[in-house]
Formats: structure tokens, C-alpha cells, sequence
């Protein structure tokens, strides 16, 4: 707390016991007291719970927002030990992961694909490129469920996940932490916080972690650092400058096949290869997926007299990615994606697997600015809180892809390897492989939105909201011949488009600790999203989808503990399809499904002693409603349950201090069978799972904390994510100790 609150709150001690005399009565005039930071709900590394949220434009009360959040706060990712955003969401009920051909994880939240990763957001600003999300620099991660395009623009048809980093303080506060683990784990952060005067401050925050396996097939080698400076902080005019960077080296395991239960038994449905571990890597020691982001933000805030306040902030990011992957599949698979020559009755150390090769090289530069303005005033007997903004955003991708040997370039065959060899430390020399330009993806983006929410009696409230959006892309395409040399054939297109987006709610709040809402929200998808496009998607009009939401958020009588329920119902009303009568120049629009279920998360601390967090969604309804005529058992059918919807998903988190030095913890994770997306089911299935974490917690004295963390205790084997050709296991047993300082 500033040192400004400290000395007011020592100065309402004192006039507690002994009433000061009157500033008349003394002759004197009283100093005046300037807070330059407000005492928040504990939050960040204090609490699993928290008050407010930073991911509907400016800093809000959850209990205002009508649609359902969830935050993970530091103290959670700590507990733990979250080292990265995947890890953080796999941590929350109702998401899920698509385990795509690039490699990359398309993440689903309510049965719904956050656009690859269009949907992820650092402090409020699109974090458009594909890399392994570090947490070292997060304050928080915060979940918006439910369509949200009114703030975010195009996507968000499931929701948006927003990365809030580590801010400046008025304090003098560092924190060293080194983990050692399983695998050869070896991890350092520290987080330096420096006051350098009356209102200004310094933060630095580092990191290196390096593994040989991160307990499911992958090997980590990776670095951080984030630079903050913060300044006017808490006066009329606050500015920060900040940059980001961080450089990935990692492994890749691209995955495993689905495999048949019996060749003679057509019905079965592929599964998983349960008896291999979860440790198992049957790539090539010379995959990797190495990445590095560098972003530059500058931002200002200006706090008008009466509670106003215009955020202003412009980010520059560059973004580079190089991935080497081995697609494994068995020896004489059948053409079928999934279907395979071998089955659970025959398969045994000697069965042997291909390995294929898939390249993902790309670069990404954005540069965005956007502009919000938030204000509180009272007009025709009713109180306003509105909010206004405009964002604009230029996103470049470039692609390159490997030349073959008739282009000159160098075709590299990769060995087989057995079920029974797995980190065989079979190499080739991937540098040699000559790269050349493929595609180049340019949007110009511009969106400007309204919204107000309005007490219109008491505990009742109104909220309106109407945004607009304008993007142009422009999407090429080079192409050599089979047999160089030849001529290079470039293939270009282009999209324009506009799109309004909406949201409604009411919000009824008969006291303090209670908030009722039901909200109706509406989003859109353009073919854009993945940045590609092609003859027939440039000419496709965006899906659009919409979100209805009925709710509670409850606190305790002390405001200790919270709970939030929804049901919800979230529905694409008109999914792209390809159709044969418009094959040949554009998808049709004829698709639509829907999701219905219930949501509940339970946060905070149930005693002083006992702290839980909960996170569960039911969601007994999935179902495609229209699709194509020519849809089969590689896409979804009138009646499937759509793929990655599992019924039930969540995690629960306790810890209890036993003693002023002793702290142990426990959690579940868990989710019901599933299908790939894109598969009819029960034609492949990955089994549901749970597995089980543990903590314990030392602390030594003021400055030292040991925690042991030991997770997936029984080292159970899982698919994490699914695609209709090969799963990604989920990470086995590991153990963590970690030493942390705190000066």
C-alpha cells in the first residue's frame, strides 16, 4: 500500500482514540494528502480471488459485467506451478484443445474455437501469432465466456482469453524463484520491482527454463524478459513504456495415431494407444519448434476531473516462427485419417511407425492502437457508466515452405522407428533444407464501439452495447513447379468486409454481495481468421453466432468467498460448408450448430485457513442442427455431437495452512470422453480422464518459501489434444521443488 493510505490510515488511529482540533481552531492549514494508488481486493500473488477484471475495456467490477469471467489469478498459476497459458486454461472448466496440422493448439471454449489464436489478448489488445505463451510475466489470465466480438471485434464466438502483465508499483519488492523436477527441469523468474520516485516506477521481470522432456514427449529450452517503466502513476496524466521478449527453442511432439480397439470390429471406435507412456517420443531428436515474440507498448492514461478517464495504447510486435515436426503413423495406414493397419490385439513393441515431415515457418508483424474512453455521469434521472472506443491494427504474415529436390532444394527421409524405441535419437540435418516464400496475409483492420450501462432503479441495471467493424485482406499465394526450373505462378485474393456486432443485458443487484444478470451477445467469424484464404473463402461472407446467458455471482457475508453460475446457449447460425452447387466459387453459408449447458466456479477462502478454487462446465447439449449434403465421417453430420464438446470438464484446487509454516494443497483435473472435431463420433474417441496434484509448502522465515509441487500423481495416460489424424498426450507424473526469495 503507498505510503500516502499508510499515513492516512495511521492518521484515523489517532483521531479515533484523541479528536484533533479544527483547522479554524488551530490556525493551521492541513497538508494535502495525495493517494497515488488505490487499495485494491488482494489479488495477484495474495488471493485466488479477485473483484475486478481488466478484459471489458478498462478496469471493472466483475458483478458489473453480464457474462460470465473466469480470472486466475498469480497465486494460482504459483500454486501450481502453471509455467505456461495452455497450462493456465487447461486448468478451467470448458476448454478444450485442437491439436492442428501445424502443430499449433486451436483452443475451444464452449464447444467453440477461439479462431485459432485470434482470441488470445495481452492487456486488451489482440495477440495474434502462433507461440508457446509463457506465464512468467503475467499478473493474471482472465476467460470471457460467451460471444464478445461487441469488444473484441471479429471472432470470439466462444469467448477471449486476455493475459494481463505484471505492472509497476509504488514499491520496493523482488522475488527470486528456482525450480528443479523431473526431466532435468531447471527453472529461474524473477520479478524486480523498483520505486524510482514519487510516482514513477521500474519492473523487470526474467526468466530461463530448460527440460529434456516436459513430461509428454517435448523438451524445453526457452528465455524471457519483460521491461516495464511506469510513470505520473495515479496523477492527472500516467504513461508506461514496456517491452516484451521471449525466445522458444523447444522440442515438438506432434503426437500419436488413433488406433483400432480390433481390425475385424468396424464399429469400434479409435482410441488411444493406452499402454504407452505418457513420457513416450517417437519423433526425431532433430524436430523442434523454436519462436520468439518482441513487442514494444507504449500507454497513456488521462484522468479527466470527475472520474473520467481516456486509455490510450499502441503496441509494435514481431513474431517468428520455425517448427519441424514428425507426423507418426503406422506402417501401411490406410488412406482413412485415423484408420490404420494396426490394432489394439496386435500392437506390441515390433509395430512400427513412419514419421512424416510437416514444416510451420512464419513471421508476423503487427502494429495496433487503440483508444478507450470510459466516463460516469447522470442524465434524465439515471446514472450512466459509458464506455467508447475505436482500435485500429495492420497484421502482416509471410509463410515459407521447403523446396523439393526437383526445385532445387533437398528432400530429407526421415527413418522409422518401433512402438518399443521410443527417443530412439534418430537426426537429420533440417538446416539444409532450402526454403522459399509461399503465402503473404495483409489485413487492415478498423473497429468503433458504444456501450452504456444505465442504473435505471434501484438495483436494476441496463446494459447496451453496438460496435462496427472494416477489415480488407489481401492473401497471395506462390507456387512452383513439380520439376524446376519454370515459371513461379502467383494466385492472389482479397476480401472486404463490415460487421456490426451487439450486446444487451440486465443486471439486478438487490445487495452487496449478489448480482443477477441474463445477457444476449452476437459475434462474427471472417474466412480470414487463419490467415489464408482461397478461390472459394474470399468470396464467403463471415459466419455469425450468438450467445444467450443467464446468471448469478454470489460473495459470502465477509467477502471472502464467491461463486458464479451460468447456463448458457451458444449458437453458429451459419457455419462455412462446402456445397456442390457453389464448390467452384464459394462456401456455403448452410451450417449451423449449437451448444447448451451450465458453468459454475467456486473462489476464495472458505475459512482463514482454507482457500479453494473451483472451475466445472455440464454440457449435456452439442449438436450440429444443418450441414453439408456431402458430409461424412471426416466432418459432421445433421445429429453428430461436434467434436472436442465433452459433457463435463473442470478442475478443483484447495489448499489449507496447517500450521503458520505448513501449507499442503490438492486438485482434480478432468473431462469426459471426447471426439476430434470434424469427426462424426463414435468414430474416433479419446477416453476421459482425471488426474490428481499435490502441494506442500514450507516457509522458512520471512525471505524463504520451499513449495513441492507433484502432478498427474498416478502418471495417468490421456489425449490433451485431439485432430482426426493423431492425439497429443497429456504430461505424466512430475515433481517440482521449488525456493523462492521474497526482498
Amino acid at each position: 500500500m503507498p505510503l500516502g493510505a499508510l499515513l492516512m490510515a495511521a492518521s484515523a488511529g489517532a483521531w479515533a482514540q484523541s479528536p484533533p482540533p479544527s483547522a479554524a481552531e488551530s490556525g493551521k492549514t492541513l497538508p494535502q494528502v495525495v493517494v497515488k494508488e488505490k487499495a485494491e481486493t488482494p489479488a495477484g500473488k495474495d488471493a485466488l480471488r479477485t473483484t475486478t477484471t481488466n478484459i471489458g475495456k478498462g478496469i471493472q467490477e466483475l458483478r458489473d459485467i453480464p457474462q460470465s469471467i473466469t480470472v486466475i489469478t498469480e497465486k494460482l498459476i504459483d500454486d501450481r506451478n502453471l509455467d505456461t497459458v495452455k497450462d493456465v486454461l487447461r486448468n478451467t472448466g470448458g476448454i478444450t484443445f485442437q491439436a492442428a496440422e501445424g502443430g499449433e493448439e486451436d483452443i475451444r471454449l464452449r464447444g467453440f474455437s477461439l479462431a485459432g489464436t485470434g482470441d488470445i489478448f495481452l492487456d486488451g489488445m489482440r495477440d495474434p501469432a502462433f507461440y508457446d505463451r509463457d506465464t512468467f510475466n503475467n499478473d493474471r489470465i482472465e476467460v470471457l465466456r460467451g460471444s464478445a466480438s461487441m469488444l473484441f471485434g471479429r471472432g470470439s464466438t466462444g469467448g477471449a482469453v486476455n493475459q494481463v502483465s505484471k505492472s509497476p508499483r509504488l514499491i520496493d519488492e523482488h522475488e527470486v524463484t528456482t525450480t528443479l523436477g523431473s526431466h532435468a527441469y531447471r527453472r529461474v523468474t524473477g520479478d524486480f520491482n523498483f520505486k524510482t520516485g514519487e510516482s514513477a516506477a521500474l519492473r523487470l521481470n526474467l526468466m530461463r527454463t530448460k527440460a529434456d522432456n516436459n513430461g509428454s514427449g517435448s523438451s524445453i529450452d526457452k528465455d524471457g524478459l519483460a521491461a516495464s517503466y511506469r510513470w505520473g502513476i495515479g496523477l492527472g496524466d500516467e504513461f508506461m513504456a514496456s517491452l516484451y521478449y521471449l525466445n522458444n527453442n523447444n522440442g515438438i511432439n506432434y503426437g500419436l495415431p488413433w488406433i483400432r480397439p480390433r481390425a475385424t470390429d468396424s464399429s469400434a471406435a479409435n482410441t488411444i494407444i493406452g499402454s504407452l507412456d505418457p513420457t513416450a517420443y517417437y519423433g526425431m531428436s532433430s524436430d523442434y519448434n523454436a519462436g520468439m515474440a518482441r513487442t514494444l507498448t507504449l500507454g497513456h492514461i488521462h484522468r479527466f476531473d470527475g472520474g473520467s478517464e481516456l486509455r490510450t495504447q499502441v503496441r509494435k510486435g514481431q513474431f517468428n516462427r520455425d517448427l519441424r515436426a514428425s507426423a507418426i503413423r503406422f506402417a501401411g495406414a490406410a488412406l482413412q485419417p485415423g484408420a490404420s493397419a494396426a490394432d489394439l490385439s496386435n500392437f506390441g513393441p515390433g509395430t512400427v511407425f513412419t514419421r512424416g515431415t510437416n514444416l510451420k515457418i512464419q513471421d508476423v508483424d503487427t502494429l495496433q492502437a487503440q483508444s478507450d474512453l470510459s466516463t460516469k455521469f447522470t442524465a434524465w434521472g439515471m446514472k450512466h457508466s459509458l464506455q467508447t472506443g475505436i482500435d485500429l491494427a495492420r497484421e502482416e504474415k509471410a509463410g515459407y515452405t521447403a523446396r523439393s529436390a526437383a526445385q532445387g532444394g533437398v528432400s530429407l527421409i526421415k527413418p522409422n522407428t518401433t512402438a518399443g524405441r521410443p527417443d530412439d535419437g534418430a537426426w537429420i540435418d533440417e538446416g539444409t533444407r532450402s526454403l522459399r516464400p509461399g503465402t503473404e496475409f495483409t489485413a487492415k483492420a478498423w473497429g468503433v464501439y458504444l456501450q452504456d450501462l444505465v442504473e435505471v432503479a434501484p438495483h436494476w441495471k441496463l446494459l447496451g452495447g453496438l460496435r462496427y467493424d472494416s477489415m480488407d485482406g489481401r492473401y497471395a499465394q506462390w507456387a512452383i513447379p513439380a520439376n524446376a526450373p519454370g515459371p513461379v505462378t502467383t494466385t492472389e485474393y482479397r476480401q472486404k468486409i463490415g460487421e456490426w456486432s451487439k450486446r444487451v443485458g440486465v443486471l439486478y443487484q438487490p445487495t452487496d454481495l449478489s448480482s443477477f444478470h441474463f445477457s444476449y451477445g452476437t459475434s462474427f467469424n471472417t474466412s480470414g481468421d487463419t490467415y489464408s484464404y482461397n478461390a472459394q473463402s474470399a468470396n464467403t461472407p463471415p459466419e455469425q453466432s450468438e450467445n444467450i446467458e443467464l446468471g448469478a455471482k454470489l460473495d459470502s457475508a465477509d467477502k471472502r468467498f464467491s461463486a458464479r453460475f451460468a447456463l448458457f446457449r451458444s449458437t453458429k447460425s451459419n457455419e462455412r460448408n462446402t456445397d456442390p452447387d457453389t464448390a467452384a466459387s464459394r462456401l456455403l453459408l448452410s451450417g449451423k450448430r449449437h451448444t447448451a449447458g451450465a458453468e459454475v466456479d467456486l473462489v476464495g477462502r472458505i475459512t482463514p485457513l482454507w482457500e479453494v478454487f473451483g472451475s466445472y462446465m455440464w454440457m449435456p447439449i452439442a449438436r450440429v442442427d444443418q450441414a453439408a449434403s456431402t458430409a461424412t465421417t471426416a466432418g459432421n453430420r445433421v445429429g453428430d455431437r461436434p467434436g472436442l464438446t465433452p459433457k463435463h470438464s473442470g478442475t478443483v484446487w484447495s489448499t489449507y495452512q496447517l500450521t503458520p509454516k505448513w501449507r499442503v494443497g490438492g486438485g482434480l483435473n478432468f473431462r469426459s470422453r471426447q471426439a476430434p472435431a470434424d469427426v462424426t463420433a463414435p468414430a474416433w474417441q479419446a477416453p476421459g480422464f482425471v488426474t490428481a496434484d499435490l502441494l506442500a509448502e514450507y516457509t522458512i522465515n520471512d525471505t524463504f518459501v520451499v513449495k513441492a509441487n507433484l502432478s498427474n500423481v498416478t502418471n495417468k495416460l490421456y489425449g490433451d489434444s485431439l485432430y482426426r489424424g493423431h492425439y497429443v498426450p497429456g504430461a505424466g507424473r512430475l515433481l517440482q521443488v521449488a525456493l523462492t526469495a521474497r526482498f
